[in-house]
């Protein structure tokens, strides 16, 4: 199912967000040093959004302040029953030195839909945005402009209530932070092994798979480590009743590109429904290329190869956008890729993605949302 299609939060639902500046912010050499390599997911920011929520007030207390520990009780509902959700999106700088980000909308449905599988409030799509954007306006220093950077945005909710029973949480914290990235090739994408996981499920078909949470992805650590020690760098899931239907890595979708240019990609209600991916299928369907959404099998996969009616296979996500399938490896088996992996029309659909987060040519569907003004010395 496409965001398109599915429900949507309340867009007019507004806070007054306060913004305390740090007193500890970087020095602009310290910052620049650490923008010359920011690598992933290492350096934050120097603040962070914050909106508090109880079962008797609803949401309140909205802020930008200084990034910094949270304090929680050792009680806390989150450190017992895993009650959280989070996302993953991206901030860009364009050629003018303003900020967009890509889709923020569909993260705010999305996560708004793992909140209610959670069993959490969820969040207005109009403060979710809003917490995006004054977040990025006072760290705007910190979205870098080389090539192929960003600043990663990590929007997530716990469950703060200090009590022990197995109920839903009435008191939650949101907060996003903020964390420059480069680029996830730094000599382009490179075609990657994936090895099949048959003694693990990431989830179970009725759980909480469709749910952007961290029980899933604690669930792929184990396989994710047998794929290193196979060699693989990601981990392949296959469904968990019968054990015979490609799901998803531990981080990304998967689609598969058939000889005739259709778009293949696994569908059920155990998948997490990606933005980069719906994103990519929606630009194939503007090129006319057919797309399906559908049950795919691992033996689809393997006798496509055979045969050449399947001819590149490719992972998507926010960290790598678009990552070429090289092979996929299993107990006593390998499915190899005709392309070893970097495939055209793969690679094609790259281009054309991040071109339009970047802002290097027209955004047709007007995904991009902008954050900050051009710099004046851009003008």
């Amino acid at each position: 199912m496409s965001d398109s299609t599915t429900e949507t939060t309340d867009t007019d639902f507004a806070l007054d967000f306060s913004t305390t500046p740090s007193p500890e912010r970087r020095a602009a050499a310290e910052r620049e040093e650490i923008l010359a390599d920011p690598g992933f997911g290492k350096h934050f920011t120097d603040h962070m959004a914050s909106v508090e929520w109880t079962i008797d007030d609803g949401w309140h207390d909205a802020s930008v302040h200084a990034y910094g520990p949270l304090s929680l009780d050792p009680s806390a509902s989150v450190l017992h029953y895993a009650q959280e959700i989070f996302e993953g999106m991206k901030a860009y700088r364009h050629a003018d030195g303003s900020i967009w980000a890509f889709r923020p909308d569909a993260n705010a449905r999305r996560f708004a839909r793992s909140a209610r599988r959670l069993a959490l409030p969820e969040l207005p799509e109009s403060v979710f945005v809003e917490s995006i954007r004054r977040l990025v306006a006072a760290d705007q220093d910190w979205v870098p402009s080389a090539p192929e950077t960003s600043l990663y945005l990590r929007p997530f909710m716990i469950a703060t209530e200090s009590f022990l029973g197995v109920r839903a949480a009435n008191e939650v914290q949101y907060h996003c932070i903020a964390s420059p990235a480069g680029p996830y090739f730094t000599s382009g994408p490179k075609p990657v092994s994936i090895w099949l996981s048959t003694q693990y499920a990431r989830a179970a078909r009725g759980g909480t798979g469709a749910a952007k949470t961290g029980g899933n992805y604690a669930a792929s650590l184990l396989p994710q480590q047998e794929a290193y020690e196979h060699g693989c760098q990601q981990v392949m899931f296959l469904d968990s009743e019968k054990g015979e239907y490609l799901e998803e890595l531990g981080g990304m979708n998967v689609v598969l590109v058939r000889s005739d240019g259709t778009l293949v990609t696994p569908d059920s209600d155990s998948i997490l429904e990606g933005i980069t991916r719906d994103s990519i299928l929606q630009l194939a369907l503007d090129r006319g290329l057919s797309v399906e959404r559908r049950a795919v099998s691992l033996a689809e996969w393997r006798d496509g190869v055979a045969d050449g009616t399947i001819t590149e296979a490719f992972a998507c996500g926010t960290a790598a956008v678009v990552t070429p399938i090289a092979e996929l490896r299993g107990e006593g088996f390998t499915i190899g890729s005709p392309t070893s992996g970097a495939g055209e029309l793969t690679m094609s659909l790259r281009e054309e993605l991040t071109d339009i987060q970047y802002g290097r040519r027209p955004d047709p569907h007007g995904w991009m949302v902008r954050l900050t003004d051009p710099t004046p010395s851009a003008e």
